[in-house]
C-alpha cells in the first residue's frame, strides 16, 4: 500500500497578527496534487488539524471544505488523529458515521488498541493524551512516566498485530532525539520525558505530528511530516513537504511544498533595507522579520520599513539602540504630558507606535490615577 504521511496543519494560526487562510489552502492544494500524482491509497494526517481548542466558523469551515475534496470527492481513505491543540471532543463529533467513506478519526486513548486495516497495513492509531487517560485504560495508577506508559502501549497494540499485515503508528508526540522550533508548544504528553525511539521500532512506520520539522528526527521508518506552512520565523529555513510511505516493499520519499508567500529574516542597516537592490528582491506579499543592525534611533522606524516591506512580523535590534541625549530630543520629556511620554517610550522600545487599544488602556488606566480610582490594598 502506498499512503501520504503528513500533519499539524494548524487551520486558524496566525502568524504575528497575519491570517494565514491563504497559505494554508495553497499547501493544501498542492498535497491534494501530490497525492493524485502519487497515486496513494490514503492519507494519513498525525493531528493538530486546528490551531486550537474552539476554532472559529471560518477555521471549521475552512478544514470541512479540505477533507470533504479528499474522502468525498476524491475517494481518498482518511486515517487521521487529534492533536494537543485540537478539542478531541468537539473533533470527534460525527466521527461514527465517517467510517461509512473511509474516514477514521480517532480521539480517544482507548481508539488505539482497535487498528484500521486497509489494505497489507494495519494502521495503530494514538492521538495526543494525558498520562492520566492511560492510566485509567490500564487501571494502573503506579505508571508514572511517559516510558513506562508507551511500553505498555506498544506490548497492547502488539498482541493485535497480525503476522500478515505491515503496522503503522500514527501518534502525536515528542520521540527522543527531536529538536523545538518556537511555533510548537513546549510540553511533552503531559509535560513528561519524550517517547524513546526504541520502543517504537516494533512498527514498520511511525507517522508522527507534533513537532514542525522532518528533520527533528533522524530515523530510517520514523517520521515527523512537519507543518506544511511556515508557523514562525525560526521556521524560515525549513522545508515543508509530506512523505510519500510504500509498505512493501519499504520505502519513504519526501516530497517538498512550495511556499506562496514566503518568510525571509532580513539582518542589514537601515540604509541597506531601504535599498532598491535589496528591498525589490522580497516578493510584497512575502513575511519579513527584520533584525536591524542601527544603534541610533530612527523616528517611526516600523512604519517607514513597512513601506518597503508590507508584511513585516519582527523587528529587533541586533547591536542594541544608543540613548538619545535629552540635548537632541526637539520636546524636553519635562514638557510632555503622560500620554505623549507613553507614545515616546512604547516607541523607543519596540521601535513601533502604539496600537489604538493600547492607547486606549493607557489612557484610561491615566483617568483612573487622576480620579483617584478606587484600589484595595491588603
Amino acid at each position: 500500500m502506498r499512503f501520504l504521511h503528513t500533519a499539524d496543519w494548524h487551520i486558524g494560526k496566525k502568524l504575528h497578527g497575519f491570517d494565514l487562510a491563504e497559505e494554508q489552502r495553497d499547501a493544501f492544494d498542492q498535497i491534494k496534487q501530490i497525492a493524485a500524482e502519487q497515486n496513494v491509497d490514503a492519507i494519513v494526517i498525525a493531528g493538530d488539524l486546528y490551531d486550537r481548542a474552539v476554532a472559529s466558523e471560518d477555521s471549521v469551515a475552512l478544514l470541512n471544505q479540505m477533507l470533504k475534496e479528499l474522502n468525498l470527492q476524491a475517494g481518498y481513505p482518511l486515517l487521521t488523529i487529534s492533536g494537543n491543540h485540537d478539542s478531541a471532543i468537539r473533533l470527534e463529533t460525527g466521527s461514527d458515521w465517517y467510517q461509512a467513506t473511509d474516514f477514521y478519526l480517532k480521539t480517544k486513548f482507548s481508539d488505539a488498541f482497535s487498528p484500521v486495516t486497509l489494505g497489507d497495513t494495519q494502521f495503530f492509531m494514538l492521538p495526543y493524551f494525558q498520562p492520566q487517560m492511560a492510566r485509567n485504560y490500564f487501571e494502573d495508577d503506579s505508571l508514572k512516566n511517559l516510558p513506562e506508559i508507551m511500553e505498555k502501549v506498544v506490548a497492547e497494540m502488539e498482541q493485535q498485530f497480525a503476522s500478515d499485515k505491515k503496522h503503522i503508528l500514527v501518534a502525536h508526540f515528542f520521540a527522543a532525539g527531536s529538536s523545538h522550533t518556537d511555533s510548537e508548544t513546549m510540553l511533552e504528553v503531559g509535560g513528561l520525558n519524550p517517547v524513546p525511539v526504541d520502543l517504537l521500532e516494533k512498527f514498520d512506520y511511525v507517522a508522527l505530528g507534533h513537532l514542525h520539522d522532518k528533520n527533528a528526527i533522524k530515523h530510517d521508518f520514523i517520521h515527523y511530516a512537519g507543518s506544511p506552512v511556515k508557523f514562525s520565523t525560526s521556521e524560515a529555513n525549513t522545508e515543508k513537504g509530506v512523505w510519500i510511505v510504500d509498505t512493501d516493499p519499504y520505502q519513504a520519499k519526501w516530497i517538498p511544498l512550495r511556499p506562496l508567500h514566503d518568510i525571509h529574516v532580513l539582518e542589514h542597516s537601515f540604509s541597506e533595507l531601504t535599498d532598491p537592490k535589496l528591498y525589490r528582491q522580497i516578493p510584497e506579499k512575502d513575511y519579513v522579520a527584520i533584525r536591524l543592525t542601527d544603534r541610533a534611533v530612527i523616528d517611526d522606524v516600523m512604519n517607514k520599513l513597512r513601506r518597503y516591506y508590507p508584511r513585516i512580523v519582527s523587528l529587533s535590534r541586533v547591536n542594541g539602540r544608543e540613548n538619545a541625549l535629552v540635548s537632541d530630543q526637539k520636546t524636553p520629556r519635562a514638557n510632555l504630558d503622560p500620554l505623549e511620554l507613553f507614545d515616546t517610550f512604547f516607541e523607543e522600545m519596540t521601535a513601533d507606535k502604539p496600537t489604538p487599544l493600547q492607547e486606549k488602556i493607557v489612557k484610561e488606566s491615566f483617568t483612573e490615577l487622576q480620579e483617584g480610582g478606587t484600589y484595595e490594598t491588603h
